[in-house]
């Protein structure tokens, strides 16, 4: 028999719990998150503003690293501002159909930021491979195109398990273990049968995750044999110090989501839950935040105009020079 919570399939709310176990925590993991947030919405903002107003950077590989700013922007709002109403102000209730609209937004730009690493890895192998054809290839138009196709294909993967998730019947009550509505821990809550979830989630993670891989692994592959091919060892350190940057990028965003995948799936009995739900924080906040700094470290020409911004904002102060003697009035006769 069930009980009473079973006549009432569909939930008004969740009750979003935080991160279990380290309760005496959370106002200093909130502190964590709060200061990675700023970092992230400064950074990528200044990125995007430096990116608009500076004429040199106007150019594909930045165009598709505004694209990767945006994207980074979109995602933590999606997330963090209720994650602090749960540290902060113990506001963990979240409606059912907005719990299901910040599910959506979070898988489909978490996605989006794996689609635009792979576009920025192309953008590397076209820059190195055909310099003299860089801006032909990869025209504005190219670059939308191949943003909304990423969008795109975020959004067709991720509606169909929001609706299945949303069409679920919910008896097991509704406390979700986490700070953000994830697909599998609002699926979890269900007396329905999600096994379909649980493949097509697999599917998704594969259809965009490892596809994305497989071609970054492939272009920087053919990336590699064209820089070795180079005459000059002066052009074959400047190829790869164009890719250092989003080398970092890739690395700070796919270890951590390898480090989550494979201890949620085979670390469940060893590894306690609170570390899991503060890791998956860290796999969604820690690119954003790291990436502006990343890309501003590496890429000398985000460097140089920031250089030029921050001088054309100062005044320009002119010195006039007063010849004593014209003071003194030596300089009139009667």
């Amino acid at each position: 028999m069930c009980d009473y919570n079973c006549t009432r399939l569909t939930p008004a709310s969740f009750i979003l719990n935080g991160v279990p176990g380290l309760e005496g925590s959370h106002i200093w993991i909130s502190l964590l998150f709060c200061c990675m947030y700023l970092l992230t919405v400064l950074g990528n903002c200044g990125l995007l503003c430096l990116i608009y107003v500076e004429e040199s950077l106007h150019r594909p590989m930045y165009y598709f690293l505004a694209l990767l700013s945006f994207t980074d922007i979109v995602q933590c709002t999606s997330i963090v501002p209720k994650m602090l109403c749960i540290f902060w102000f113990d506001l963990k209730e979240i409606s059912f159909n907005v719990c299901l609209i910040q599910m959506f937004f979070l898988h489909t730009f978490t996605g989006m930021e794996s689609g635009v690493l792979m576009l920025m890895t192309l953008d590397r192998y076209v820059a190195i491979r055909y310099p003299l054809r860089y801006a032909t290839i990869l025209t504005n138009s190219i670059i939308a195109k191949a943003g909304f196709l990423t969008f795109l294909r975020g959004v067709i993967l991720i509606t169909p398990f929001t609706l299945l998730t949303k069409h679920l019947p919910y008896c097991k009550g509704n406390m979700i273990s986490h700070t953000y509505c994830d697909h599998m821990s609002v699926a979890k809550l269900s007396c329905g049968n999600v096994k379909v979830n649980a493949i097509y989630g697999l599917m998704v993670a594969l259809l965009i995750g490892g596809f994305d891989i497989l071609c970054i692994t492939v272009s920087y592959t053919m990336i590699l044999r064209a820089v070795v091919s180079l005459s000059s060892a002066e052009a074959r350190q400047k190829a790869f110090s164009t890719c250092t940057a989003h080398i970092s990028a890739i690395v700070i965003t796919y270890v951590p989501a390898f480090f989550t995948f494979f201890t949620h799936r085979f670390g469940g009995h060893t590894i306690p839950h609170s570390v899991h739900i503060f890791v998956a924080n860290l796999y969604l906040l820690l690119p954003p935040t790291l990436n502006p700094i990343v890309y501003g470290i590496k890429t000398k020409q985000i460097q140089e105009g920031m250089l030029k911004l921050f001088l054309r904002q100062r005044p320009l102060k002119k010195e006039i020079k007063v010849n004593p003697n014209i003071m003194r009035g030596k300089h009139f006769h009667r």
